[in-house]
């Protein structure tokens, strides 16, 4: 903590040009005026914030308290899927009863969960495998269960929309409804993870789901990555925000691990943003049938809950099935979130650049 309590110079003190705050300047002859302290609020924020940690962790979850104190538990699970449908469906549910138990509202499951991760081979035989959005069995499934439980459940499957296929999530409140769809919006395309083969880019955009217990957003896996899918569902409100993911080795080279790229990123979407985070992504060893052999991919699990200064509260290993609850007091942190100043000192006038691939602003420029 040395370095932030020994912090470069405030730009406000910079010697060159008028002082920023003139109302501060002493009277002559009192000696050089003092700044304030800028950084020593952020001291006492960071303290608060652990000590706020530490007392929701000694108490834990507390069922039933979501709607009333805007205290909210959220879940995630990680299991290794098989490739038959209704078993994978049977160890989701069992999950979310287990989730339930330790007092979860909102609970994550894994992405593509209903079968292996087929895009490590590009294969017509796999398109069987989509089915529509509406009259989905599983859907349906996980409605009576969220209405039963009284739980709300994002459930990724692959969707076929008449010619087109998405990598899709239904939103299913607390009360059994479904409040919508996502569509995935960035698909990867690499050995082992050719998504492109099967889906096309969602056309639903960022979305922000509010549900019983929170407002909340969902992106998938390869969403992850980009900073601008977080910053987009948190600006229309998102307090919380889940990414299902399907991520380990790569095939062609067994040596490469991005778990803690992959963790770090999303903390950092959890920090940049000041909301909570939930991250569930799968485990063990599943190999596919290619055009060109067997490929193999070691899913490395460690799904995970961050807090919203990036901090991971609750993290599972890589090889063991796991079901990660962690509570978090929304109100509390929407005023945290607020005071910092991070989105009342943004300027989308600015950012036009981000409309652009090549970083150009227009053609002339």
């Amino acid at each position: 903590e040395g370095a932030f309590l020994s912090p470069p110079p405030h730009p406000h003190t910079a010697a060159a040009g008028p002082p920023c705050f003139p109302h501060l300047l002493a009277p002559p002859g009192s000696g050089p005026a003092r700044l304030p302290r800028r950084r020593s609020r952020t001291v006492l924020h960071r303290r608060r914030e652990k000590a706020a940690a530490a007392r929701a962790e000694q108490r834990g979850p507390r069922k039933g308290m979501a709607g009333a104190g805007r205290r909210v538990a959220v879940a995630a699970v990680q299991f290794a899927c098989t490739d038959t449908v209704a078993d994978n469906v049977a160890a989701a549910e069992r999950l979310i009863r287990e989730a339930h138990k330790k007092g979860a509202n909102i609970v994550l499951i894994q992405e593509l969960f209903e079968g292996h991760y087929f895009c490590q081979a590009q294969r017509m035989d796999f398109f069987g495998r989509a089915k529509p959005y509406k009259e989905n069995p599983t859907i349906m499934r996980m409605q009576k269960l969220a209405k039963e439980l009284d739980v709300v459940i994002p459930v990724s499957f692959f969707e076929e929309a008449g010619n087109a296929h998405y990598n899709s999530v239904a939103i299913i409140d607390a009360d059994g409804t479904d409040l919508g769809l996502y569509r995935k919006s960035h698909i990867p395309d690499g050995p082992g993870y050719q998504e492109k083969f099967y889906f096309n880019p969602g056309d639903t955009g960022f979305k922000a789901f509010k549900t019983k217990y929170a407002t909340i957003g969902v992106g998938i896996c390869w969403d992850q990555w980009f900073p601008e899918t977080a910053r987009a569902m948190v600006l229309q409100g998102a307090e919380i925000l889940f990414y299902p993911t399907a991520i380990g080795s790569e095939p062609q080279d067994m040596n490469l691990d991005s778990r803690e790229h992959w963790k770090r990123v999303m903390q950092g979407h959890a920090g940049a943003n000041l909301v909570p985070l939930v991250a569930s992504n799968r485990i063990g060893k599943e190999t596919v049938e290619t055009e060109h052999g067997n490929s193999t991919i070691k899913f490395y699990g460690n799904s995970f809950i961050a807090g919203p200064t990036g901090e991971i509260v609750k993290l599972a290993n890589d090889k063991d099935e796991e079901v990660l609850v962690a509570e978090f007091d929304l109100d509390e942190i929407k005023s945290t979130r607020h005071g910092w100043g991070i989105f009342r000192d943004r300027r989308p006038d600015l950012y036009k650049v981000l409309l652009t691939l090549d970083g150009k602003t227009s053609s002339s420029s």
